[in-house]
This record gives structure tokens, C-alpha cells and sequence, in this order.
């Protein structure tokens, strides 16, 4: 027998998710590996944002199955096989998958894993996870399909949770697409200063300190011509109200209304709703996972920018699963700067 950790989940429809939503149990696996799976060690596990949606019964997606009170909750995780029964993957492979249970030893099916290769991110295997993951998928291919970003059209891009896994690769890739000018919303004055001083932004305004409307229209003198969206709420109404005509939002993620009992994505107010049609902004729901016939080239451009340091990435890094449900509470609030990843194993 196997012993092993794993956290299991206690939910509630809303509120504000906590670390006690979340417990730790010892349990044991078959020590058999069947036809077909593998037995992996979990290295690294990522906690995100759309987690809070698994945490209700309705996640408002078709897509997004809810966690299951007291079962073992999952989401990306990456792990090196120790057995394998499986043709394609043999024992020291690096794999990955965006279902994979928050344990630190678990038995898998092979054919639902996919095989790392780490000379692409230079090693840093967590990468796959965020920057040459799902989250750089989101931001590039959010920008190249929903962003209508064009070189030399001189155009400005705003990006709001600007300083999480997302806005802070997104700030990135506009400007590697061809933005003119790249300006960021974050929540602290350190992160403004990363955004800036690291990630290449042109400024970026801390939406806690002074008038934020007014600070766009300083910064972004010309107006807004794409708008990557990760937090909706007042924010977005303000930046929107800034908008040009014809211009166009990335509805990435609504982070600051995950946590209430609205539709997704949240309707925008009636005058903002205004602004938005008589301006032709569109506003359009993207989801990743309807464009990943462009994921393997997606990929392979995201770790060039990443090996040439076109593109710099941010980690906020937990050790040990015992500490998950601390982290995803604490990225829940904005206590990561860059991607929030848990390092399970060594």
C-alpha cells in the first residue's frame, strides 16, 4: 500500500472561500498498476482563479465539472512517472494534465496525460503549468483572436489583474504583437513597479491609490483600443468608459465577481452597457478550449519568447500540499504576484 495526501473539499453555493473549505487526509492507493495507467509523483500543482466556480454546485460553465464535497479536488498538475503500463510514457517521463488530483502519489490513465519535454522552458518544468500552459494560451491566443491587434496601428492595450498569471503574460504579448503602448491595473505598488520596471509595461496604476478614471486618461491619452479584461466590477466599467470606437475587450476572467451569485459572463451596467454599443466595443466570452487545434504552435511560440527572454514570468511559489488551500485563498485575494503554484514533491 501506498500512502499518500490528498485534499478533499467542503463547498458552499457563495461567500468568500477560505482555507478550512479545504482538508487534508492520509489514505492509501492500490499498490497495482493496472493496463494502461501509470503510477506519478506529483511535483507541482496550480491553483486558479476558475477553481472558485468548481466550488458551487452550477459552475456557470458546460465545461467546468463542480468539485464534489469530500472528494479529492484536482486541477493542472504536473508529476514524474514512477511505473508505467502505459506504451507511451516509461518510468522519468515528465507529464502533465489539467484534471490532475491535488495528491502527492496517484494512479492514472496514461492516455490522459501529456508528456513534458523541459528543454523548452530551460527546465523550469512549473512553466507548463502557467506561462507555457493553459494561462499563456489564454493570454496569447485571447489576444490574437479576441484582440484585433495589429502592428503598427498604434494602438493602446489596458490590462486589469494585471500583476496574476494572465494580465502579467498578456501585458507581454501585446506588446510582442504589436500594441504601441501597454498600460496595467494591479492592486499594490510593488506589483506596478514589477509590471514596469520587469515586465516591460509603459506604466501601470495602482487601483487602490488615487482616482483611477483619471489616471487612464493621463496614461492612455489617445484612448483605449483593446482592453484584456480579468476582474470585471468597477474596474472594467471605468476602463470601458475610456474605450474608442471600435474597439475591442478579452473577456479573459471576472475575478472579482466569482464569488457572488451572478451569470457569466456579469451583465455590465446600463450605462456602461450604452457606452459599449453605441462605441461597437465588443465584449465576445472566450474560452481557450475552443481553440486548441492552435495549441501546439501556440505553444512552441510561447517557449521561444520564453528561451529568448522576450517573455518574462513571475512565480509565487507554496511548498507542500498541506499549504494548498492557504494558497488558493490567498491568490483568491490578490496575494500572488505572477502565477500561484503549490511544489508538492521534489
Amino acid at each position: 500500500l501506498i500512502y499518500l495526501f490528498n485534499f478533499k473539499i467542503t463547498l458552499g453555493k457563495n461567500g468568500v472561500p477560505v482555507a478550512e473549505n479545504f482538508r487534508l487526509e492520509q489514505s492509501t492507493i492500490a499498490d497495482t498498476v493496472q493496463a494502461g495507467q501509470v503510477r506519478v509523483k506529483t511535483l507541482y500543482l496550480s491553483v486558479d482563479p476558475y477553481m472558485r466556480c468548481r466550488m458551487n454546485e452550477d459552475t456557470g460553465s458546460d465545461y467546468l465539472r463542480p468539485w464534489q464535497l469530500a472528494e479529492v479536488a484536482d486541477g493542472g498538475g504536473i508529476g514524474v512517472v514512477e511505473e508505467s503500463k502505459h506504451d507511451n510514457l516509461a518510468k522519468g517521463d515528465f507529464v502533465t494534465s489539467f484534471t490532475w488530483p491535488w495528491q502527492t502519489v496517484a494512479i492514472l490513465d496514461g492516455s490522459l496525460l501529456q508528456k513534458l519535454v523541459p528543454q523548452l522552458v530551460n527546465g523550469r518544468l512549473s512553466y507548463f503549468l502557467g506561462a507555457a500552459g493553459i494561462t499563456g494560451l489564454t493570454a496569447l491566443l485571447g489576444i490574437r483572436e479576441k484582440g484585433h491587434v495589429a502592428a503598427g496601428a498604434n494602438q493602446t492595450m489596458v490590462v486589469s489583474g494585471a500583476a496574476g498569471a494572465c494580465g502579467s503574460l498578456a501585458g507581454q504579448i501585446g506588446r510582442l504583437e504589436g500594441c504601441s503602448r501597454v498600460v496595467g491595473i494591479a492592486g499594490t505598488d510593488e506589483k506596478c513597479s514589477i509590471l514596469v520596471q520587469e515586465m516591460g509595461f509603459d506604466a501601470a496604476i495602482n487601483y487602490k491609490k488615487g482616482d483611477v478614471a483619471k489616471q487612464l486618461r493621463e496614461l492612455c491619452p489617445g484612448g483605449v483600443d483593446v482592453y484584456f479584461d480579468n476582474v470585471g466590477g468597477d474596474i472594467s466599467d471605468t476602463v470601458i468608459s475610456q474605450m474608442n470606437q471600435n474597439s475591442h475587450i478579452i473577456l479573459c476572467g471576472q475575478i472579482s465577481q466569482y464569488n457572488k451569485d451572478v451569470p457569466y459572463p456579469p451583465p455590465l451596467p446600463p450605462d456602461i452597457e450604452k457606452i459599449q454599443k453605441e462605441r461597437n466595443i465588443t465584449r465576445e466570452r472566450f474560452l481557450v478550449l475552443n481553440y486548441m487545434d492552435k495549441q501546439e504552435a501556440s505553444v512552441l511560440q510561447l517557449c521561444q519568447w520564453i528561451q529568448e527572454g522576450k517573455l518574462k514570468v513571475r512565480e509565487t511559489v507554496v511548498e507542500g500540499l498541506a499549504n494548498i488551500g492557504a494558497a488558493f485563498q490567498s491568490m483568491m485575494s490578490g496575494g500572488n504576484i505572477g502565477k500561484q503554484i503549490v511544489s508538492v514533491s521534489k
